[in-house]
């Protein structure tokens, strides 16, 4: 087995547990914002707006994490993955 083939399949495996972590992340993320917006809500509910306003912003906060723990895990599988493939071809082999 390569080199090349062993860092691509570690690439594989590091963005299957990063995406596998912020899937997990988000949820409990979500579910934690809104459950406080619901015991929010279930205590003063005339202020029902300006709860639901903050829940949607605390909601983009967790999403927005999220997404950049996708955009890191996309990196180490199409950037860092394909580093000796690029040396390689740069070396001239």
């Amino acid at each position: 087995m390569s080199p090349e083939t062993i860092i691509a399949g570690i690439g594989v495996i590091a963005f299957a547990i990063i995406a596998a972590g912020f899937a997990i992340g988000t949820t409990i993320g979500d579910g934690m914002v809104s459950a406080r917006a619901v015991e929010a809500i279930a205590r003063q509910p005339e202020a029902r707006p300006n709860i639901l306003q903050f829940l949607i912003i605390g909601v983009g906060f967790v999403e927005a994490n999220a997404f950049i723990a996708l955009g890191l895990g996309l990196f180490i599988l199409f950037g860092a993955s394909s580093i000796p493939l690029v040396a390689k071809a740069l070396a001239g082999h």
